[in-house]
């Protein structure tokens, strides 16, 4: 279906079910909810939240009452628990999109419906996403807030062809950064193929700009790249491809026994974690993409999961054919035992980094296959509670982290006065169990209210 006809039926969807304001009131109140704390991890009951337009005014607790304004629309929370909008960290507005000849802005209300109200592109084309940010501003009521980020900074050849940008002279550096600075980036990313000198050039002049700079690493170690001062590592493998001992593995041992094998507790792997503790580095693990690289090609719980079920059939089309050539290239099924094992060491090494006191993000790597927009960052805080955070933190991780990583926490992350009013209102306690933050209610997004299962049934 053509975009402009699916977001023409969307919209008047949405506004038949009567679910989208047509005007932002003036005043919004969710009166005596649980609200979570993201910079505490608390959920403090009997909290009244009033909003005047898109941003949060004011919060009354049981002791402080507060009444709501004249004229005011008034949601009764009692029994509901308001959290902050969850931030996907680790999202591709077009990348992976292109071979199910799709778009991103026929996928955005899937983030919305889901309760994600902002996303991080993390390494696409730029143009194509300021476009995006376009098309997202002009369309609140289907879209996510979208935050920008560089193409992939890699060697030449990229190792993603066009969708890299190839860097292998220093001296370029500062007018690539300037470049992203004016197109309104806000993340850098370095890729497998950059090498020292480039990404520590990289991470100086984004510096001087004010940018985050993220890194999928391979030629640069994580070793160095903390100590030259990066701000996030991406994916699991952002430590865990770093923590093997220098030479190659025993003779006889293949490369999965290795990985499958690895010592977590190693001299080298605990130095690396002092260091990025120390240097206070974000870790995105992406476990979800993670799980389905080893394991979706052998079981169904994960090619066939319920959140797959709406998804556009583009988009499950490309999915499925990726799982069937994967099946007849990677994996074989003897050597499930030991995916499976490697899979538990990227849990195991995300617990000791949370309880190392190192800062955790929660990012999908959507729409990589089976990892569903929206609904996939549901599953990343699922596996990042197996991993060993409490629920509190995993929901730390998707709003409070992930805003300071993007630099925006004066406005994001959290329900605190002055702060724009993204949230979720859940029928259940999140606290008691992770799955609960599945139960959405409603969704708000700058001061607007938004019932998801309109925006989920919408995109198909």
């Amino acid at each position: 279906m053509p975009i402009g006809k699916t977001a023409r039926l969307l919209s008047t969807a949405i506004s038949a079910a009567h679910v989208l304001l047509a005007q932002t009131p003036t005043f919004l109140v969710v009166r005596d909810a649980s609200v979570f704390d993201s910079i505490s991890g608390a959920m403090l009951p009997g909290r009244t939240v009033i909003i005047e337009g898109e941003r949060i005014q004011a919060i009354g607790t049981p002791d402080q009452r507060v009444r709501p304004p004249r004229g005011a629309r008034v949601i009764d929370g009692r029994g509901k628990f308001l959290i902050p909008g969850l931030i996907d960290a680790h999202a591709h507005s077009t990348y992976v999109l292109d071979f199910a000849h799709m778009t991103g802005d026929q996928i955005f209300p899937l983030f919305l419906g889901n309760g994600v109200t902002s996303i991080r592109s993390t390494g696409d084309l730029i143009v194509a996403q300021r476009l995006l940010t376009r098309y997202a501003e002009a369309h609140p009521e289907l879209s996510p807030r979208l935050f920008l980020c560089s193409p992939l900074i890699d060697g030449d050849p990229p190792f993603h062809g066009y969708w890299g940008r190839p860097v292998t002279n220093p001296d370029k550096v500062p007018a690539l950064i300037e470049d992203m600075a004016a197109w309104g980036a806000t993340t850098v990313k370095l890729y497998v193929g950059t090498e020292r000198p480039v990404g520590r050039k990289v991470i100086e002049q984004a510096h001087k700009h004010g940018l985050v700079v993220a890194g999928h690493l391979g030629k640069y170690s994580a070793q160095d790249a903390v100590a030259d001062g990066i701000d996030c590592l991406e994916h699991i493998w952002g430590v865990f491809n770093f923590i093997f001992p220098p030479g190659p593995p025993k003779a006889g041992t293949t490369a999965l026994e290795r990985r499958a094998n690895v010592d977590l507790e190693s001299p080298i792997a605990k130095d690396l974690i002092q260091a990025i503790k120390a240097r206070r580095v974000f870790v995105d693990p992406t476990l979800t993409v993670f799980r389905n690289m080893l394991l979706l090609a052998d079981l169904p719980e994960y090619y066939q999961h319920p959140d797959n079920a709406a998804m556009p059939e583009p988009l499950m089309k490309y999915w499925l054919k990726y799982r069937e050539d994967r099946m007849k290239t990677t994996f074989s099924p003897e050597t499930l035992d030991l995916r499976r094992r490697e899979f538990q060491k990227y849990k195991d090494l995300t617990g000791i980094l949370y309880r190392a006191g190192v800062p955790l993000l929660a990012g999908t790597d959507t729409p990589e296959p089976f990892c569903p927009p929206g609904s996939s960052l549901h599953q990343e805080l699922e596996l990042l509670v197996e991993s060993g955070l409490p629920p509190a933190a995993a929901l730390q991780a998707a709003t409070i982290n992930n805003a300071r990583v993007l630099r925006a926490d004066g406005k994001l992350g959290s329900i605190a006065p002055g702060k724009l009013a993204d949230m979720l209102i859940l029928d259940a306690n999140p606290l008691a169990s992770i799955q609960n933050s599945r139960k959405i209610s409603k969704v708000i997004k700058g001061g607007r209210v938004y019932d998801p299962k309109t925006l989920l049934q919408a995109v198909r």
